[in-house]
Order: structure tokens, then sequence, then C-alpha cells
């Protein structure tokens, strides 16, 4: 255990905790920290009784609806059974007296995680079938009966962007640390462009990408999906949106897109093409005014990694360095978002 892992989570604690309320868990506890999940700090707890991931808040003063881990373990739990793949939950813990803040333990799962869309340790053709399970989730996902699965009540009715416009407009003021006029200006424009609600509302990730999934070991296949933090009932096509505002950003373990890249020589996707397959899977005939549902996902993703950014500076960071890193992107999603404003 590292001295960093020890200083976020008092294993003792988990340990009496749940043997008290896990009947099959037995310890001790070998903890390891994972580097990701920069919301919520993760850790893998190794047991003679099995392998089990907790994910907890983390310490500090927060922002208020952040960092909802009792909305995660509600998500996946419900979805248990359904065509997405979810972790088994175990239990939820919101009592702060156990270890200083609310948690949820979960199997573990031993999966292979892709960091880079590009896929570059898989061959050529290898690499469609991936993107294309990566689509079929995602449409699974909105197909989802929300109420079947007891989630019709778990994101507020109207219309979802400007609930969620006025609600990350809200977070990125509250983490600001520097003027970035690209952002107050995407902001305007997006309050000012809302689309009519066209009466979709379906259960929605609010971060869909391929490292937020595990893998099957050896088939295009995904086992579990994770970090449904930002999930809510609300407009699906600001997953979709985000899968694409991702892919836009520079390729490497920072911008983790594939910019640049020759995706047909790659073996990969187009954007057009992605859209299209989700489309074709979901039965509608297109999305008319695509450049408002970008927009409003780099806004949303500038309001996130401000968030991150401010937590570095409190001292508040799973991943200090990491979190700085990611910050710096803030006024690239705001220009891109303008330019993706500039299609509509």
């Amino acid at each position: 255990m590292s001295e960093n892992a020890a200083a976020q989570l008092d294993t003792d604690a988990v340990e009496r905790y749940l043997s008290d309320t896990l009947p099959s868990f037995r310890g001790p506890i070998e903890l390891h920290k994972f580097s990701v999940g920069q919301s919520n700090p993760t850790f893998r707890l190794t047991t003679p009784s099995g392998r089990y991931v907790l994910r907890r808040k983390p310490p500090g003063v927060l922002l208020k609806s952040a960092h909802a881990v009792d909305r995660e373990f509600r998500v996946q739990k419900a979805l248990a059974g359904t065509d997405v793949p979810v972790a088994k939950m175990h239990l939820l813990c919101e009592d702060d007296d156990v270890i200083g803040s609310a948690f949820y333990v979960m199997d573990c799962i031993d999966g292979r995680r892709f960091d880079d869309p590009a896929l570059p340790e898989l061959e050529k053709d290898q690499r469609r079938p991936v993107i294309d399970e990566m689509n079929r989730v995602l449409a699974a996902i909105h197909e989802v009966d929300i109420e079947a699965v007891g989630l019709a009540d778990y994101g507020p009715p109207g219309n979802y962007y400007e609930r969620q416009i006025g609600r990350w407009a809200k977070q990125y003021e509250a983490s600001k640390t520097d003027d970035i006029p690209e952002m107050d200006a995407l902001s305007q424009w997006l309050q000012s462009n809302i689309p009519e609600d066209d009466g979709q509302r379906t259960l929605v990730h609010g971060d869909y990408r391929i490292d937020n999934m595990l893998w099957h070991p050896t088939e295009p296949r995904v086992l579990a999906v994770l970090d449904w933090e930002l999930s809510t009932i609300g407009h699906p096509y600001a997953d979709l949106a985000a899968v694409i505002m991702q892919w836009q950003m520079p390729n490497g373990a920072e911008g983790r897109g594939l910019a640049g890249i020759d995706r047909a020589a790659q073996g990969l996707m187009s954007d057009e093409d992605f859209i299209a397959h989700y489309c074709e899977r979901r039965g509608i005939p297109g999305i008319p005014d695509f450049g408002f549902y970008l927009a409003f996902t780099f806004f949303r993703m500038g309001g996130i990694l401000q968030g991150v950014l401010k937590r570095a500076i409190d001292g508040n960071a799973s991943n200090p360095e990491r979190a700085r890193k990611l910050g710096g992107y803030v006024p690239r999603f705001a220009q891109a978002g303008l330019d993706a404003a500039k299609t509509v």
C-alpha cells in the first residue's frame, strides 16, 4: 500500500465495515489506488474472499451535486440484467463517519482498458469491431426502459440542455481560476441557441468514451461501462456528441483523440459512420444541427476540467499533476465548442 493511498483510505475502517455489512467478505485487505478516476478516488481491494473496487467521494470541500457516488451506485445496480454491461454492485455506504465520505463497493472485473481511441495495441482489422461494440453499447444505454428499471425519476423533467447548460455555467463560475473569454462566449451562445425539446428522454451516461470501459481480454466485447457520476435522465445526443468531441482532440496520452489520424488507413470509423450506425441501431433517420450538441459537450468538458484544476489548486485532486495538465485544456475545449457552433 502506497503512502498516498493510505492517506486517502482508512483500510482498517473499511475492513471493519465490510466485515459487518458484506456477508461474503473476509479480510485482510491489500490496497491499490488506481491512477484513473480524477473525480472520485478509486481503489482495488484484494482480499481472501475476492477482489473488489471501492469508489469514494474525495475529501475536502466539494461543489454541490458533484462526486455523486450514490447516483453511480444506483444506476449501475438498476442496469443489472439489461443490455448495458456493468459491474455487480455490492453496497453503498453514505455514513461519512466510516472513512470520512460516502463510498460504494463493486466487483473488480478483469478486463482490458483502451486509453487511446486509435487502438495502437490492436491489429488494423481488430479496431473497427471494437469501435462498433462501443457504438452498440451506447445505443443500448439510450434504449433502456427507464420505467422498467426504476430510473424514471433519476433526472428532473424539462429541457435537458437548458438544465445542463445552466448547471455547468454555474459549476464553471464556482471553480473559475482565471478569465477564459472563450468559455464565457460559448456559454452565452449555448444559452441563446437551445433547440426545442424533441421528446426524447433516455438514460445518458454523461462521460461516454472508450477509456471508461472494461473490455473482454480477447474479444471486442464490453464487460463493464464505468464512471457513471454524470449520468442522468436526459437527451441521448449529448452522449453521442461526447464521443465525436473526444475524437477531435489530439492523439496521445493527454488529448486521447484522433485528430490528424488517417482513420480509414488505420481501420477506424469516421464520425459520419459512427453517427450513421448509431442512428440505424436506434431507428432514427438522422440528427439535424449536430453542431449544437457538439458545442454543448465541449462546454461541459471545459467545465469538468476546470473543476479538476480547481481541486488541484485547492489540494483535493486525486492525481494533482495530471489534474493540472488536464486543466490546461479548458481554453482549447472552449474554442472547439465555438468552432462547432459555427456549423449550426
